[in-house]
């Protein structure tokens, strides 16, 4: 029988992007060694190096690494996932270990050869964003967790030990899950630069749009979280004022994409969020 790992077993990051960074930092303040960092280009591992220092950790190429880690951690990009996994199954050390992606669309199948060579694998995502500049704390996130029932166990407790949440993902719901994600940020965003290119229209230059919008953007998140989608939904379609809703779509002309964006998102409105007349509102949005 093979030894159970460690509470907190040593860490190996394969990946240093802004995921991988933001990980590595938190893992460590939570008590994880963080044992190896591993780069695929002589550039990265120039950039990894400071981050090295601060957690006294090896610095590794993708081509002579060690990996003597228990737990190898990828946050490499989707696409590269299944490839990278195929590459370090070549390497005859995977009994008793464990192998984490944190890929939101991919499963547990992605590292498929290495389960092969005796890793067990899971998918551990964080509902998070990660940006250049910004190390987020994961206290209070959530982890969505797929996998082999050992991998997951870990996880679990490695994500109790950030001081964050984890919940169980089917295998076929992960697409869904990560389209959900991207909802909450990377188009959420694309929302509002639509709205900057929409007071460009009223004569206001971006920055200034930016200034003046985010007092009302924060409040509205104020609201959704204290008092729910309902009770925060304000403004013409909340009060049924089809005429006001006819001169946004004419003054939106002039923005194509943008009145499309307000067209659909008006529509989901009217079927997920208190309205009044609904019907002529209904007939603002088809004409």
């Amino acid at each position: 029988m093979l030894p159970s790992m460690p509470a907190k077993p040593a860490i190996a990051i394969v990946g240093l992007g802004r995921l991988g960074t933001a990980l590595a930092l938190q893992l460590a303040r939570a008590g994880y060694c963080i044992s190896e960092i591993v780069s695929r280009t002589p550039e990265s591992q120039r950039q990894a190096r400071a981050l090295t220092r601060t957690l006294k950790a090896r610095s590794s190429h993708h081509q002579n690494v060690i990996l003597d880690a228990g737990l190898v951690w990828l946050c490499v990009p989707d696409r590269r996932i299944a490839v990278v996994a195929a590459d370090l199954a070549e390497l005859n050390i995977w009994k008793g270990k464990t192998v984490f992606h944190s890929s939101g669309a991919l499963d547990s199948d992605a590292l498929a050869s290495l389960r092969t060579r005796g890793a067990k694998v899971a998918s551990v995502h964080p509902m998070m964003t990660f940006v250049r500049g910004a190390v987020p704390t994961m206290k209070g996130i959530t982890f969505a967790l797929e996998g082999d029932a050992a991998a997951v166990r870990l996880a679990r407790r490695i994500v109790r030990d950030l001081g964050a949440r984890t919940f169980i993902i089917p295998k076929q719901n992960k697409a869904a899950y990560h389209a959900w994600g991207a909802f909450t940020s990377p188009l959420l965003v694309a929302a509002l630069v639509t709205a900057e290119q929409v007071a460009r229209a009223a004569g206001l230059k971006t920055a200034e749009a930016r200034r003046m919008m985010l007092p009302i953007v924060c409040q509205t998140f104020v609201n959704y979280a204290a008092l729910g989608p309902a009770g925060a939904f304000s403004g013409p379609l909340v009060r049924g004022d089809s005429e006001i809703v006819s001169k946004h779509l004419r003054a939106l002309k002039k923005i194509p994409d943008a009145r499309a964006v307000y067209v659909a998102l008006a529509r989901s409105a009217l079927r997920h969020l208190p309205v009044e007349n609904r019907r002529q509102l209904e007939r603002a949005l088809k004409a």
